[in-house]
């Protein structure tokens, strides 16, 4: 009784068996890995160096992001998402376990973790681009919001069982432990994607698949430029990656050290902000909406407000409180964005769309994290952080303006067929759409929306 309750209160992706399922497992393992990750290399170099030597292999793996995520959508597209996945995640468990071999026997010197941080950097670019391609081909069409809301739960329940996961495992055995089961965690999100079958009939056939690597790559670029809320969305991601996050990041533990009380202050800031990001994505489960950009892009105004919280000074309390909306604000942006790409762009093409996003966000952040210091050491904690929010906001502020933003509506379902005659056989529909109603979907005359 109890677990037939359970079932049906859980999201309709997961109720059913299918290749969704699987991707939800796989991902769940690793972004717990991924979590565990970032602390456990901090202590390891530390270890072994110091500060300068955790920049460098920090660098090492998001400069070959920013460098790869592109050719990463373009391949994507090209070979299969699933396949680029899998070895992505076989590289990276190979990766994962030789640090943590390296780290157990002794053996581990900073320039090996450089090295093998670039190699982890550029496994993760191709990774990216092909799990937003994925995700249409595993669930129906009126379900994408959904699963990217699920995804992001994940996201957000890692970020605060990762690090602590990392700390017992760091504090029972060694980095070297709690990157192994990182290494373990990537092994299985292998599996599941080995074993998952996506929906053939929710991708397209591409029309490019002779064109060469240089073709098709600006074939994407296209696919941007004819949505301006997509070109616009991408110059507003931008700058809240390259201005906001980094003063978060960097200048936030710096001003609680200095201005509140120091670790405990920005833990229990993080921790507020860590369950706004959960009420976010499961109002994103929940809520039907019509114009998903429009509704992007005024989470991403709220999203942008980060910096300025932290700059305000009104304690921790006041902080913490204030930074509950603004990770609503930022579940709802980029469950809203995934799922605006998925079903506005060509699937044929959304791997390579999706790259440019990786590429325009993650992959230009450490300009920021570069120079956020350096400003704040000349202007200040608390003007650095309200002056760099404050770009974030009028970028927002300038995409929310675009009147493409506006006007995109999500795609309508189709009309159920009609009851055919007595005689007549027809195959049952699984609702989802085929390949000719896709072309048809994407036929407008106005650009319209996505992530």
């Amino acid at each position: 009784m109890g677990g037939g309750r359970a079932r049906d209160h859980m999201p309709s992706t997961l109720r059913t068996r299918g290749p969704f399922r699987l991707l939800f497992a796989g991902q769940a393992l690793s972004v717990v890995g991924d979590r565990i990750t970032p602390i456990a290399i901090a202590f390891a170099v530390l270890g072994l160096g110091n500060a300068t030597d955790l920049g460098l292999v920090l660098a090492a793996s998001g400069v070959p992001f920013a460098l790869f995520a592109i050719a990463g959508g373009v391949v994507s597209d090209r070979v299969g998402r699933r396949r680029v996945m899998i070895a992505s995640d076989v590289a990276r468990a190979v990766v994962q376990a030789t640090v943590a071999v390296l780290l157990l026997t002794g053996s581990a010197e900073v320039w090996m973790l450089v090295v093998l941080s670039a190699v982890y950097g550029t496994a993760a670019a191709v990774f990216m681009p092909a799990l937003i391609g994925l995700i249409p081909q595993t669930v129906p069409p009126d379900r994408l919001q959904e699963a990217n809301a699920l995804l992001g739960f994940t996201r957000s329940i890692a970020s605060v069982a990762g690090p602590a996961l990392a700390g017992i495992l760091i504090a029972i055995g060694g980095p070297g432990d709690a990157i192994a089961v990182d290494a373990v965690s990537f092994a299985l999100s292998a599996a599941c994607l080995i074993a998952l079958r996506p929906d053939r009939s929710a991708a397209v056939a591409d029309a490019e698949e002779q064109d060469g690597f240089a073709t098709r790559l600006r074939s994407g670029w296209r696919e941007v430029r004819r949505r301006p809320w997509l070109a616009s969305g991408l110059g507003a991601m931008a700058a809240y990656h390259v201005f906001v996050l980094p003063a978060v990041w960097i200048l936030g533990p710096a001003l609680a050290e200095s201005d509140l009380d120091g670790a405990s202050s920005w833990a229990i800031i993080v921790a507020c902000f860590g369950l706004g990001t959960i009420a976010g994505n499961l109002l994103a489960l929940r809520l039907s909406i019509r114009r998903p950009v429009l509704v992007a892009a005024v989470a991403l105004v709220g999203a942008a407000t980060q910096a300025v919280i932290i700059g305000s000074g009104l304690g921790t309390a006041g902080i913490a409180i204030l930074e509950f909306p603004a990770g609503i604000a930022v579940s709802l942006f980029f469950t809203l964005w995934d799922t605006s790409i998925q079903e506005q762009v060509p699937p044929a093409a959304v791997s390579r769309v999706s790259s440019y996003d990786f590429a325009v966000s993650l992959g230009l952040m450490p300009l920021g994290m570069a120079v956020a210091g350096p400003v704040a050491a000349a202007a200040g904690l608390q003007t650095t952080l309200i002056a760099m929010s404050a770009v974030g906001i009028v970028a927002a502020l300038a995409w929310l303006a675009v009147p493409d933003v506006r006007r995109v509506r999500r795609p309508g379902r189709p009309a159920p067929m009609p009851p055919p005659p007595a005689p007549t056989r027809i195959e049952p529909d699984h609702g989802i759409l085929s390949a000719d109603t896709d072309g048809l979907r994407f036929e407008r005359s106005v650009p319209s929306s996505e992530r």
